[in-house]
C-alpha cells in the first residue's frame, strides 16, 4: 500500500508511520511542526519530510489512503486535494482497526490508568516472550516503537483513547476499536474543550461498553462508582468481570503484594497502581497469562514512562509525573506520600491543560494537593492568552484548590527560585505536568537541587 501522513509528527501519528513502514507499506508525510521525540525518530527510519509544511503536490491519484491526524485542520491543503481526487481519508485510530480485524482486539478504557494498565500487560507479554501487536502512549523499555503491527499476532493490545480521532472525524478514539475483550479503569470528566459537560463525556463510555462484541468480556473497576454503575447497567450480551485493589502494604519504603505465593515486593507503589495491576491481572489471564506467570513477571515492571518516574534516588528524592487531570494529581500525591510518609512531600503542579486552565473546571481540583505538605501551582499566563481563556488569579486557584497556604507562581524564574530556597533536609519532590515549566530541564535542576 501507497500511504500519506497529513500531521505525521504528531505522537501516535509518527509511530503508527513507522509500525506500517515496518510492515512493508510505502510512506510518506507532511507536518508544519515536528518536534523530538518524535522527529529524530522519523530521521532514523528515513521517514522525515525535507522541508515542514504542506504541500498539495504529494497528494496523487496512485495513493491507497490518506491518514489525518488530529493536529491538522479542516481547511489542510493536502487534505482538500485528497478529497478532490476522492482519496480514502482514514484517522489513525480508524486505520489501526482496518489493520486488526482480524485479531483479538484488547482494549483498555478510562479517564486514567490506561498508559499503565496497557504497559503492564505488553510487560508480562513481552517478559514471556508473547508476541502481541499494541498501540501504548507511552515508550517502554524493550519496546522499540509505541505501535507494533504485523500480520502474525494473534491479539493487539489498544490503549484506547478518549479524545477526538480527526478534524473530520469527531468520534472518540476506542469508538473505532471494537473491542473482543476491554477494561475500564475509571471516569472522571477531561477534555471539557470537546465534552461540554460530565454528561456527554461519561456517555462515550457508555457507547464503548455497548461497542464491545456480542460474547465479548469486560473487565471493569468495581471501587470506581460510575464504572461500576455502566457496567451493570449494559444489555451488551457479554461477560463482565469486576475488579479491586489487591491487597498490600508498605515497609520500609518498600510496597509489598499480597499474593497467594507469599508476599511480593513490587517496583511501583500507590494504591491506583496496585488497582491497574489487578485489571492487568484479570486480562492477562484471559489472554492465556495464569497467576503465578503473572506475578513472576509483573516484580520487574517499574511503570510507564513519565508515570511516577523516579529520575533522583538521592537526597533529595525526585519524581516526575503526566499526571494534569484532578483524579491522577490526587492519586499520584496519595501515592508518593504513602511510600515516604516521614518525609515532607513537596508536590508542583503544572496547569496546562486547556481543562485545567479553566475558571469553571478548575474547581475540579479541590483537595487535590492535600496529602503534600507543601503544594505548589506553576501556570503560565501567556498559555492562558494563547488559550483564549480568561485569566486566572492567584486567589481564584487557592480558592479552588481549597488551599490557602498554596504557593502559586506564573514565571519559570521565580518557580525554580522558590523551590531553591526551600531547603528542606529529606524531601520529596513530585513534579506534575503534561508541560515543562517553562522550559525547565528537570533531570538538571534535579542536580542544582
Amino acid at each position: 500500500m501507497k500511504l500519506h501522513f497529513i500531521a505525521i509528527g504528531g505522537s501516535a501519528m509518527h509511530a503508527l508511520a513507522i509500525a506500517l513502514k515496518n510492515k512493508g507499506m510505502q510512506i510518506t508525510g507532511s507536518d508544519d511542526a515536528i518536534f523530538e521525540p518524535s522527529k529524530s525518530s522519523l530521521q532514523e527510519n528515513g521517514l522525515l519530510p525535507e522541508n515542514e509544511g504542506w504541500f498539495p503536490d504529494k497528494i496523487s491519484a496512485n495513493l491507497d489512503a490518506v491518514i489525518l491526524g488530529m493536529h491538522a485542520k479542516k481547511d489542510n491543503p493536502e487534505l482538500q486535494k485528497a478529497q478532490e481526487l476522492g482519496l480514502k481519508v482514514y484517522s489513525y485510530p480508524e486505520f489501526i482497526f482496518e489493520q486488526s480485524k482480524s485479531k483479538t482486539r484488547v482494549v483498555i478504557g478510562g479517564s486514567h490508568g490506561k498508559t499503565t494498565i496497557t504497559s503492564m500487560i505488553l510487560h508480562v507479554m513481552n517478559y514471556h516472550e508473547k508476541p502481541v501487536d499494541y498501540l501504548v502512549g507511552a515508550k517502554l523499555e524493550g519496546l522499540e516503537n509505541s505501535i507494533k503491527l504485523t500480520e502474525e499476532s494473534d491479539f493487539i493490545v489498544l490503549e484506547g483513547d478518549e479524545y477526538l480521532s480527526s478534524p473530520i472525524d469527531l468520534q472518540p478514539k476506542f469508538h473505532h476499536y471494537k473491542p473482543n475483550i476491554a477494561l475500564l479503569s475509571g471516569i472522571a470528566w477531561d477534555h471539557i474543550n470537546v465534552f461540554s459537560s460530565f454528561e456527554v463525556y461519561k456517555k462515550q463510555f457508555e457507547i464503548f461498553v455497548n461497542q464491545i462484541v456480542n460474547g465479548g468480556i469486560l473487565v471493569y473497576n468495581e471501587e470506581d462508582t460510575l464504572v461500576k454503575q455502566i457496567a451493570e447497567a449494559s444489555e451488551n450480551p457479554i461477560r463482565k468481570h469486576p475488579y479491586s485493589t489487591l491487597d498490600y502494604y508498605v515497609e520500609d519504603g518498600e510496597t509489598m503484594l499480597v499474593t497467594s505465593e507469599g508476599d511480593m515486593p513490587l517496583e511501583i507503589f500507590g494504591k491506583h497502581n496496585i488497582s491497574n495491576l489487578s485489571g492487568a491481572k484479570w486480562i492477562c489471564q484471559h489472554m492465556g497469562i495464569d497467576e503465578e506467570d503473572f506475578y513472576e513477571a509483573i516484580s520487574s515492571f517499574t511503570g510507564a514512562s513519565k508515570r511516577l518516574q523516579k529520575i533522583s534516588s538521592e537526597n533529595p528524592v525526585v519524581f516526575k509525573d503526566f499526571a494534569h487531570s484532578p483524579s491522577k494529581v490526587k492519586a499520584s500525591v496519595a501515592a508518593v506520600k504513602e511510600q515516604y510518609p516521614n518525609q515532607k512531600l513537596v508536590a508542583c503542579l503544572e496547569l496546562h491543560t486547556f481543562s485545567s486552565l479553566n475558571e469553571t473546571f478548575i474547581s475540579e481540583y479541590k483537595n487535590a494537593l492535600d496529602k503534600a505538605d507543601i503544594g505548589v501551582v506553576y501556570y503560565s499566563p501567556k498559555a492562558v492568552a494563547q488559550k483564549q481563556l480568561t485569566p486566572l488569579s492567584t486567589e481564584k486557584i487557592k480558592e479552588a484548590f481549597g488551599q490557602n497556604n498554596l504557593e502559586v507562581l506564573t514565571s519559570n524564574e521565580d518557580f525554580v527560585t522558590y523551590l531553591k530556597n526551600l531547603s528542606i533536609n529529606d524531601a520529596v519532590y513530585l513534579f506534575m505536568s503534561s508541560g515543562d515549566y517553562g522550559g525547565l530541564v528537570l533531570e538538571d535542576f534535579v542536580t542544582e537541587l
